[in-house]
């Protein structure tokens, strides 16, 4: 569900028309809904009632601060994978205790950063990371504390660039080996083991993945606690898919994933985190361009958009779908067209869609993009030097520019022309 919806024949953001904003600030831009984030934070945060646990917003997903604010304000914690992204939660006001580490390559300086301003933990993914940040912790005179991501060789059926807990990923330690490494994680003095981290994917549309994954976590859990490591908290990882097309079959709700968890883990006694990213936000968040051209070719037609790769490059990175829609709500009964929809950057790569039926467009109507919240605008480029793309936040009757889109000025000075040029 989400708060996208047709009234008096125009989409609307709430209660914001999009053709409003579009007057406004241009295009194209990004809108998000308040009311989209708030709902689906709180479906994931009671799915765990009864159950000590922190639902972790996996902020690389959309990082704006309005959005981290919004979802921190609720009470929600925050997964990070960079230093940036631990300073941008921090400005956007979630306290260090509510912030886990996560990420295969963090460097000495991001240690650091995070243990001067506080930090829940750090998930662990390998032994000399494991060795750097004790050293690091020591010499700041604190203790890190630390789960280990595992691997559980687990196949999350989707897309090979978005899987994370096979064999052959670079995501956490092999399950098989997590014993040695637990002991050699409590020698080390400057780290404090508290618990296990896993995550297997994003886009995951079926709960058995994530039952295999997390049978091994409690089988894991047990035995380590035999062998005299405190394990109390279980770090589950997010990646719960999103309905991208309206008429496929919706993945499972957050309400069945909390019934899985307690099911496979509740037994145990441990605080659960889950770090939800593209759930929270993908449906929370569209991308509105602006019709260019309708140009015809020798057997198609193509609406060439304003809006191009560098602004959502899920389609042309992914082979992504998105839902494409008229701003302006077509007649009932209207004959749909096909279209090739692309945008204006010089690669035949920026293609939204191929042979999309479409109610008939022409020059300057608008149209959105519907489930861009997550992984749109921070995975956005100047490509071509196109200014980054407003983004805008609605709530109610209200909406409020939370990125301004730079001016060519603003982008062409960051350049700097060395003193013999």
């Amino acid at each position: 569900m989400d708060h996208f919806i047709y009234r008096d024949g125009q989409l609307h953001a709430e209660d914001v028309p999009l053709a409003e904003i579009a007057a406004e600030v241009g295009t194209p831009f990004y809108c998000y809904s308040t009311a989209t984030l708030t709902r689906h934070y709180r479906l994931f945060d009671e799915a765990l009632a009864g159950m000590d646990h922190l639902v972790c917003y996996a902020m690389k997903a959309a990082s704006n601060q309005a959005i981290l604010r919004t979802l921190g304000d609720l009470g929600a914690g925050m997964d990070v994978v960079s230093g940036g992204e631990y300073l941008r939660a921090r400005a956007a006001g979630v306290p260090g205790d509510r912030i886990v580490f996560s990420g295969v390559g963090k460097t000495r300086d991001e240690m650091q950063t995070a243990l001067a301003g506080g930090i829940r933990q750090f998930n662990v993914e390998s032994e000399p990371e494991m060795q750097v940040l004790s050293a690091v912790a020591k010499d700041m005179g604190k203790m890190a504390p630390i789960t280990i991501r595992v691997n559980p060789d687990v196949d999350a059926k989707t897309h090979a660039k978005i899987a994370t807990g096979k064999s052959e990923n670079k995501f956490g330690i092999p399950i098989s080996r997590a014993r040695e490494v637990y002991a050699l994680a409590a020698s080390l003095p400057g780290l404090k083991v508290i618990g296990i981290d896993v995550h297997i994917g994003s886009q995951i549309t079926e709960l058995e993945p994530y039952r295999l994954a997390y049978e091994k976590v409690a089988e894991l859990t047990e035995m380590l606690r035999a062998e005299g490591h405190e394990i109390k908290r279980l770090d589950l990882g997010g990646g719960l898919g999103i309905p991208y097309e309206r008429s496929n079959e919706a993945p499972p709700l957050p309400t069945e994933y909390g019934a899985l968890i307690k099911d496979t883990l509740g037994h145990l006694g441990c605080e659960i985190e889950i770090e939800p990213g593209r759930l929270v936000a993908g449906n929370a968040g569209i991308m509105v361009s602006k019709v260019i051209y309708v140009k015809s070719g020798e057997d198609r037609e193509f609406l060439i958009l304003d809006g191009a790769m560098n602004d959502l490059i899920r389609p042309a990175m992914y082979d992504a779908h998105h839902d494409i829609i008229p701003v302006a709500e077509p007649a009932a009964g209207v004959e749909q067209q096909p279209y090739d929809i692309v945008g204006p950057v010089c690669e035949s790569g920026d293609t939204f869609a191929k042979q999309r039926m479409m109610a008939p467009l022409a020059t300057g109507d608008l149209v959105a993009f519907r489930s861009a919240g997550a992984y749109g605008a921070v995975m956005s480029s100047e490509y071509n030097t196109r200014p980054l793309i407003p983004e805008v936040l609605v709530h109610e009757h209200q909406f409020a520019v939370i990125r301004p889109r730079p001016t060519f000025d603003e982008m062409i000075n960051r350049d700097t022309i060395p003193p013999w040029l």
